[in-house]
């Protein structure tokens, strides 16, 4: 998994799978774009607008639970 963060264009990616081409892409809410492997398995998401809807946009933080 990447989590991406691009300033320039205000957007932050989290890509599950990498090297899988995407087969559809759905802007489920405005500004939340979500994309598709030809089986319906999610890809990877985008979401445009990142420091207005998510809090730090440039801090990330991996936690695992048991």
């Amino acid at each position: 998994m990447k989590v991406a963060y691009d300033p320039k264009t205000d957007s932050l990616t989290v890509i599950l799978k990498e090297g899988v081409p995407v087969a559809e892409s759905d802007e489920d809410k405005p500004g939340v774009i979500l994309d598709y492997d030809d089986h319906g398995n999610l890809l990877s998401l985008e979401i445009l607008d990142a420091s207005k809807r998510v809090t730090e946009a440039r801090k990330i933080e991996f936690q695992t639970t048991e």
